[in-house]
């Protein structure tokens, strides 16, 4: 028996739905689905969910901006247990994080801010990555815990198809991104998919200008990272580029239970 895990950022629930988003969650038959970017209020984002009734979902939003950021985990099983945010007021007016507990990890949905354009939030985005790499800490002392979602960062060159040209300069690729980013690794997670594709050339995210998507001008920024002893029992990875509705497609992983 295993679970089936899928996280994607979904530029927008409301909007996804009506470009076969349900045909998609029905093809990937996933037992949680973690969603990022749903940019909708808590009765917009419910509404939406509703059609998918085999899934339990819990629902954080923004409170300072309507239709920004939000998160979300639509699962067939039940927790033990959900929270929300991080308890701390300044990172939690976006609903960026839930946290759902399940019998031998917990999940963390997150959707990490961007820096902006002319990296005008890249002080606060590393302020946020040490409180979340707190939070999973903190998380971890219990047991272990599966981090997913749209991370904002490409990690290697070979996550970014542009990576001379963006690097330093563009939000996801400053130095400073990846550093926060080698913390979590060197805190004990795993990037699932580099683990068991080391070389492979595959994005997540394709700016929505320039026919990027068709041209594969992309980046990988949506992630499982997965606490160390866990990862034997985890059982892939994988990026499915075939999905659209989205500037993301969904990433994955399987993991015994």
């Amino acid at each position: 028996m295993s679970y089936k895990i899928v996280s994607w950022n979904v530029n927008g629930v409301r909007a996804i739905v009506k470009k076969g988003f349900l045909e998609s969650v029905a093809e990937m038959s996933p037992d949680i689905l973690c969603l990022q970017e749903t940019k909708a209020q808590l009765e917009d984002a419910q509404n939406a969910l509703a059609l998918l009734p085999e899934y339990k979902s819990y629902i954080n939003y923004s409170k300072a901006r309507k239709g920004y950021s939000g998160t979300a985990i639509l699962t067939k099983e039940e927790p033990l247990s959900v929270t929300q945010d991080l308890g701390i007021e300044e990172h939690d007016q976006e609903g960026r994080v839930v946290t759902a507990e399940f019998d031998s990890f917990y999940l963390v949905n997150v959707y990490t801010p961007n820096s902006g354009s002319g990296l005008k939030r890249l002080d606060y985005r590393g302020t946020w990555d040490e409180v979340f790499l707190n939070h999973l800490k903190t998380l971890k002392e219990k047991k272990p815990v599966i981090v997913c979602g749209d991370l904002n960062v490409a990690h290697e060159e070979i996550d970014i198809a542009r990576a001379k040209e963006n690097y330093n300069k563009s939000a996801g690729y400053t130095q400073k991104e990846i550093n926060g980013f080698e913390q979590y690794l060197g805190n004990g997670w795993i990037d699932t998919f580099r683990h068991f594709y080391p070389d492979e050339v595959k994005y997540s995210y394709w700016n929505q200008m320039f026919n990027a998507r068709a041209r594969n001008v992309g980046w990988r920024i949506d992630y499982f990272l997965v606490s160390k002893e866990l990862m034997g029992k985890v059982k892939d990875a994988a990026i499915y580029n075939e999905y659209h509705g989205s500037d993301h497609c969904p990433v994955a992983i399987e993991v015994e239970k």
